[in-house]
């Protein structure tokens, strides 16, 4: 799907986060391939790939630097407009500018002087300086808030426009508006469609609704 939204759900354990580190190439299949643009992922170079590829994850790493390096660090060779525009696209840029030293704020260890959804905009802040094809959310909101879940959700729809995005999520809230949903079940596909079509179903996935509407 160019362009589009894919969801990826189904219970722990269940083979969502293996496909993910296939796609990236942390191990190769032994049978099978995995295709973008009708070209095997295995006969190109892991770097060109992860080129490509830009990861939203659901633990956000951030350097004990300025808000400016964790952000560069997506793309060294990135200027001052480049890196403004993508938080700008990430809904942080205000936030920035309302600290009192701007981009150049010391974010503290692992991050700590910033909530988990200041976090989560600035790994999409970097995403999106990346440019890939391929914006992939590994389970990126699921220890949020709702409130901040759902302005992070309005985000990803903006940014994902202009890529095709893969959207690994435990909360089915998160995917209701994807192209295409996965349900995945023992490492195996064994749904596929929209919300509704997958509701009307009654199967795998109208179960796992059910229990998260109920919880």
């Amino acid at each position: 799907i160019n362009g589009g939204i894919i969801g990826l759900v189904g219970p722990s354990g269940a083979g969502k986060s293996t496909i993910v580190r296939l796609l990236y190439r942390f191990y190769d299949l032994n049978q099978g391939s995995i295709q973008i643009d009708q070209q095997d992922i295995s006969q190109i170079t892991q770097d060109s790939l992860r080129q490509s590829i830009g990861v939203v994850p659901q633990d956000t790493v951030l350097f004990n630097n300025s808000i400016y390096y964790n952000l560069l660090y997506a793309k060294t060779d990135a200027t001052e407009q480049d890196i403004k525009n993508a938080a700008k696209m990430a809904h942080i840029h205000q936030f920035i500018l309302s600290l009192p030293k701007g981009y150049d704020t010391i974010v503290g260890e692992r991050g700590l002087k910033l909530s988990g959804g200041e976090k989560q905009r600035m790994a999409i802040a970097r995403a999106i300086l990346k440019k890939p094809k391929i914006l992939l959310f590994d389970e990126a909101t699921s220890s949020l808030d709702s409130k901040t879940e759902q302005a992070i959700q309005q985000t990803l729809k903006e940014v994902a426009v202009n890529h095709t995005t893969i959207v690994v999520a435990h909360r089915l809230s998160t995917i209701t508006d994807a192209d295409q949903i996965l349900v995945m079940s023992q490492g195996s596909i064994v749904e596929q469609g929209t919300h509704h079509e997958l509701l009307s179903l009654n199967g795998s996935y109208a179960n796992l609704w059910q229990i998260q509407q109920e919880s």
